[in-house]
């Protein structure tokens, strides 16, 4: 039984003879509510379409018939896509960044929106809690990385882009190619992916804990001022935890720059 499960449970309180609910891995993991041909959807997967949604259609309705004077919707749109536009993608990418600047609004305002549903009644979860979906986005990124390294430098300059540094002496050659090799083809997906996963991760896991432990010490006696403490913890947690997402998928989108940047670049 899940902590959430027992969190709404009126009985089980610290002197009814109810274990402590600590949350674990059972808080991340959902039965499946609906099968199609095989396929079971669990909650966080009809949360990450959701957002995927909410994001495909905001910038659709935003834009489709762009004016002169925008409207309070395009608006909104345009000072999303320009924040991506000038404070990342030209900022670190330079001239040629305007044209990923789609790309990384796509990304940045999936992420947000997938981390904010960790707050939001009823969903209260963020997709991005669970590995496989930060691993998807971070995959994403990597087939790009990789795409435009050899297409911008071609073969041999794409290999010398990602393992080869200049004016090297030549008995350490072999160990730097190797550490460039691990750093840029096989670590970089794999921190892309972990950082935004443990973050939100850590976050939700310390929501649940404190929620979990107000309810459990809410008893008529002492233990009350305890409970009142734990629900403030929980509601400063939840505060925090809007800014981490915020700040979790601006560190993505930025990173996802950067690379863009490294790989349009000629070798070292």
């Amino acid at each position: 039984m899940s902590a959430h499960t027992l969190l709404a449970e009126s009985g089980c309180h610290l002197f009814t003879g109810c274990g402590f609910p600590a949350p674990g891995l059972n808080s991340f993991d959902f039965k499946p509510f609906l099968t199609i041909g095989g396929l079971e959807f669990t909650k966080p997967m009809l949360l990450s379409v959701i957002c995927m949604v909410i994001v495909v259609g905001f910038f659709w309705l935003a834009f489709r018939k762009p004016k002169l004077v925008p409207g309070k919707l395009q608006l909104i749109g345009e000072i999303g896509y320009n924040f991506i536009a000038r404070s990342i993608a030209r900022e670190v990418i330079g001239k040629e960044g305007s044209k990923y600047v789609p790309f990384l609004t796509s990304i940045f305002f999936f992420v947000w929106i997938m981390n904010i549903m960790s707050v939001i009644p009823l969903a209260q979860f963020p997709a991005t809690s669970r590995f496989a979906y930060p691993v998807v986005l971070a995959a994403c990124v990597w087939v790009t990385y990789m795409f435009l390294t050899f297409k911008k430098n071609g073969l041999k300059g794409g290999v010398k882009n990602l393992v080869w540094i200049e004016g090297l002496p030549k008995p350490i050659i072999p160990l730097i190619v190797l550490l460039e090799f691990i750093q840029n083809v096989i670590t970089r997906p794999f921190t892309l992916a972990v950082r935004l996963w443990a973050n939100m991760f850590a976050g939700h896991m310390l929501i649940v804990m404190f929620s979990v432990a107000s309810w459990y010490l809410l008893t008529p006696s002492i233990m009350s001022a305890v409970a009142a403490g734990s629900f403030i913890l929980a509601a400063a947690m939840t505060a925090f935890e809007v800014l981490i997402q915020f700040l979790q998928a601006y560190i993505f989108t930025l990173l996802t720059s950067i690379y863009i940047q490294g790989a349009l670049q000629e070798g070292h």
